[in-house]
């Protein structure tokens, strides 16, 4: 069978190939709504399918979005990337996906990848400062990059966050106030890891400014612990098993949350009579982890339309202030049994 070109749908539809090239590209010259919809029920009926590599050459850019995440396998990122995902396909655009393994040579990998493919534009949620990615994105004229989750100090472009100071420090006073606890521990992240604009640097903040309200020092509470389930789990195993077991947790991430829940079922400790329990991010195994996790939730969704929006509406870009450059999305409380509410179920 002959491949179905412009032409074929020109001639059905009684218009030049440029009117054609008009409906497929929306422009750049308006079409009559008549006009549109015969180019479309020609499209249709000959089954064409426009040449999306030679559009992209055209006009230098893909319908691609890239994004670059630390670990796609970590809940969190996995429900962050699905978000921007759903947001990008009611745009009309794919997203393609790189895991920079919290390793600064990868993310430098896929941002040059990704940038050097033409991409409508790149969503970074970037592992640490990283002054490389900053250099690629200004040798790359033209590059429209949207930061979200967090904005490391060395690259000043557009970012999508939420509110990690406000949101941690309201679940900490909740364990303090509500509950009565004497003092609430906090599992930060590893030493070596945090860095300026991180989250986790920010979840540890807020709790510090809880404890401090409180009058409560937090040297001896903070915990080094890695951000995933299992290596918490580990920590957890130890500290909990020792005469230092505090009467309650908050865990910079949901994952390490989980990891607590699982040591302290190991040992015989009750969630929450004997140790309340709290994380961040409201991951979807949050509400059906045992018992249900208390945690602050960030509106994912808005937050994945509003990085898309930005990346590729132009009138969004243009450099302002840095307030107007990040845009900070509220957190709430989400409370569950883990920290000695009755809470919401799953």
């Amino acid at each position: 069978m002959a491949k179905v070109t412009r032409d074929d749908v020109a001639r059905l539809a009684g218009t030049s190939t440029a009117v054609v090239s008009y409906v497929i590209n929306n422009g750049p010259r308006p079409v009559a709504p008549a006009t549109r919809e015969k180019v479309l029920a020609a499209i249709e009926q000959l089954g064409y399918r426009p040449n999306s590599v030679a559009q992209a050459m055209a006009s230098r850019r893909t319908n691609l979005i890239g994004m670059v995440v630390p670990d796609a396998r970590q809940p969190f990122f996995a429900e962050m990337a699905h978000a921007v995902e759903r947001a990008a396909s009611e745009r009309g655009k794919l997203v393609l996906i790189g895991n920079s393994d919290y390793v600064d040579d990868r993310e430098v990998h896929y941002v040059r990848a990704f940038l050097g493919m033409r991409v409508s534009g790149l969503i970074l949620v970037s592992q640490g400062p990283s002054q490389r990615a900053a250099e690629e994105f200004a040798a790359m004229e033209g590059a429209k990059v949207v930061l979200l989750h967090r904005r490391p100090e060395a690259i000043d472009d557009v970012a999508v966050v939420t509110d990690d100071v406000g949101g941690s420090e309201l679940i900490v006073r909740h364990l303090l106030e509500v509950h009565g606890h004497p003092y609430v521990a906090c599992f930060g992240g590893p030493v070596e890891s945090p860095a300026p604009g991180d989250p986790v640097i920010d979840h540890v903040a807020g709790w510090e400014l809880a404890m401090a309200a409180h009058g409560l020092p937090t040297e001896p509470h903070l915990v080094d612990a890695p951000f995933h389930r299992y290596g918490a789990y580990q920590v957890a195993l130890e500290l909990l098993g020792s005469d230092r077991r505090p009467p309650a947790i908050f865990c910079s991430t949901d994952d390490q949350a989980i990891g607590v829940l699982r040591a302290a079922q190991e040992l015989g400790l009750r969630v929450p009579e004997d140790l309340a329990v709290a994380g961040f991010d409201d991951i979807p195994e949050a509400a059906f982890a045992s018992p249900p996790l208390t945690t602050v939730a960030s509106d994912r969704d808005a937050m994945a339309r509003a990085a898309v929006d930005l990346v590729l509406d132009d009138s969004l870009m243009v450099p302002g202030s840095d307030t107007e450059r990040v845009r900070k999305f509220p957190s709430r409380l989400v409370v569950r049994r883990s920290c000695g509410c009755g809470g919401e179920q799953p």
